[in-house]
């Protein structure tokens, strides 16, 4: 039983992802004076959105957190940009608004019980204006949940 509620709490997790970046942090990107393209899941691709790509794995918890029985994730958050003349700038957006956004709800609504951004990777082509590369922002956040039953 416990294997189907740890893959019940990483879907979860997951999915309240995907809801805070389809949701909450398009919303503060549509507020910036920039055009920014904004955040979709699904098969599309187009100049119009970007499709983010998420990596889920556990993390290595405290004793303090296996004594209190408290499962730590390590989930990446990772956008690829073409390259072109505002890509640096949507690199840094990107990173604010779901810095921003995960502030005013470090609890994913009630999946976890605490959700921090514990690192921002910018990465720039190797080779700038090379149409086969572009920019990549990595953001790494730290995921604890408590889990049910002593």
């Amino acid at each position: 039983m416990s294997d189907c509620r740890a893959l019940f709490t990483e879907e979860s997790i997951i999915n309240s992802i995907r809801k805070l970046l389809a949701g909450r942090v398009n919303e503060i990107l549509a507020e910036t004076e920039f055009s920014i393209p904004l955040i979709e899941f699904g098969g599309y691709e187009g100049g119009t959105s970007i499709n983010p790509m998420i990596r889920l794995s556990t993390c290595e918890r405290t004793e303090k957190e296996r004594v209190i029985r408290v499962d730590a994730y390590a989930l990446s958050i990772t956008f690829t940009l073409p390259e072109n003349p505002d890509s640096e700038l949507h690199c840094y957006a990107y990173a604010a608004a779901v810095d921003r956004a995960l502030a005013e709800n470090p609890a994913l609504g009630g999946i976890a019980d605490r959700v921090v951004l514990t690192g921002k990777k910018y990465n720039r082509p190797k080779l700038l204006h090379c149409v086969e590369e572009g920019w990549e922002v990595v953001l790494t956040l730290r995921i604890t949940v408590e889990r049910a039953g002593k």
